[in-house]
């Protein structure tokens, strides 16, 4: 498949363009390709939805998961008309989604105020160092949970 022509980015430019119009979210398109075939779609609807995780990568794996009755999407490809932000690529890698594909630039989309550095930023810093305090209580009372999940017999697989 010739990379520059590929008609899947094409689709999640096109995503993003038609939000340009709607003012449904910022600028940003996405689609999930499984075995040549479109099987989820996205585009920026944090305005619409009151939603700040409603990004076109994190609406795109939604419709498929649905799409395909999965929550895993091995096997599958991820086209961002836009490099995937911090929260889209844990997204993404939560998916188990095989490839990313991006056209524009983290850099590109901060150029467009969408700036996201800070967020890359912050995850280098120890905890007790980050803009919003970060702080662990409770421990013993949540590790219960967590060894009454890992008795369980028939718990789901994640």
């Amino acid at each position: 498949m010739d990379k520059k022509k590929n008609p899947f980015m094409r689709h999640a430019i096109m995503l993003a363009r038609e939000n340009l119009a709607t003012f449904h979210g910022g600028p940003f398109g996405a689609v999930i390709v499984k075995d040549g075939k479109i099987i989820g779609q996205g585009r920026n609807t944090v305005l619409q939805d009151k939603d700040p995780t409603a990004h076109a990568e994190v609406n795109a794996i939604r419709d498929a998961c649905i799409n395909l009755d999965t929550f895993h999407l091995e096997g599958c490809e991820i086209y961002s008309s836009c490099e995937p932000c911090p929260m889209c690529l844990g997204a993404i890698y939560w998916a188990r989604i095989d490839r990313i594909w991006y056209a524009a630039g983290r850099e590109d989309a901060a150029l467009a105020g969408f700036d996201d550095e800070d967020i890359y930023l912050e995850f280098e810093k120890p905890n007790s160092h980050r803009q919003i305090p970060m702080e662990q209580i409770m421990k013993k009372e949540a590790m219960e949970i967590f060894r009454s999940w890992n008795n369980m017999d028939t718990r789901p697989t994640y």
